[in-house]
């Protein structure tokens, strides 16, 4: 599913250059885990967001599906971010003004495939997304808290909406930026309970950047990351 080729980024610090990532080779198999890991500054979040088009890489290629993504005009790269790739992040990025349900709505209101479906032709097409975005939370736990604010919600509800909303519009790819860095442990657990029992569902690709090294033995392979390289 994704084939990285001597990938590198490079950041402008003031008079120094940071290479966050320096010449990463690799491959993951579709339906495949991965965990990324490494100490802080690895550039594994770097790698990650590079991965899912969201940060472009200063050179080097990455295919996703035999796409080199980064030759994708901004508007089809953007389009295939939000039908083919969820992200859940450490920083849930709740909408507040939002309820939890409204929050999963959002990647297929934000779809027009789906507002401009044969469903949505005939004015269902919200009615299907919300119906959606219910059976979603539920997936996740959620299904009496659907009409709860952010603020209302425990960090491990957030996190549960953040991952309803990542995989609502059924992506191939999950990636996941330590997504329980801001949990207490058995919420973490339960966290990654819900992540793997998606994957094994729903045959999506899953990767994870973590300092949870419990999590090498649930997953395909490791990849270790020291200084922008391949450890």
């Amino acid at each position: 599913m994704i084939i990285v080729k001597d990938l590198h980024k490079t950041y402008k610090k003031g008079h120094k250059e940071v290479r966050a990532v320096n010449g990463v080779d690799l491959k993951i198999r579709k339906g495949g885990s991965a965990l990324i890991v490494g100490p802080s500054g690895a550039g594994k979040s770097t790698l990650l967001h590079m991965m899912g088009a969201l940060d472009k890489p200063t050179s080097g290629k990455i295919f996703f599906e035999d796409t080199d993504i980064y030759k994708l005009p901004d508007g089809e790269r953007a389009m295939m971010r939000n039908k083919k790739i969820g992200f859940v992040f450490q920083f849930y990025h709740l909408l507040s003004e939002f309820t939890a349900l409204e929050n999963v709505m959002m990647p297929a209101l934000m779809n027009p495939e789906a507002v401009h479906s044969p469903a949505g032709k005939s004015g269902n097409a919200r009615y299907e997304i919300r119906k959606r975005a219910m059976n979603m939370l539920s997936s996740v736990g959620l299904e009496r808290r659907m009409d709860h604010l952010p603020s209302r919600l425990s960090g491990g509800e957030s996190q549960r909406v953040a991952i309803a909303r990542a995989i609502m519009n059924e992506p191939r790819l999950l990636l996941c930026d330590e997504p329980t860095g801001n949990l207490d442990s058995n919420t973490s657990e339960s966290i990654y309970e819900i992540l793997f029992d998606l994957k094994a569902k729903s045959g999506m690709t899953i990767v994870i950047v973590s300092h949870d090294e419990k999590l090498v033995s649930r997953v395909d392979f490791t990849i270790r990351l020291k200084d922008g390289k391949l450890a």
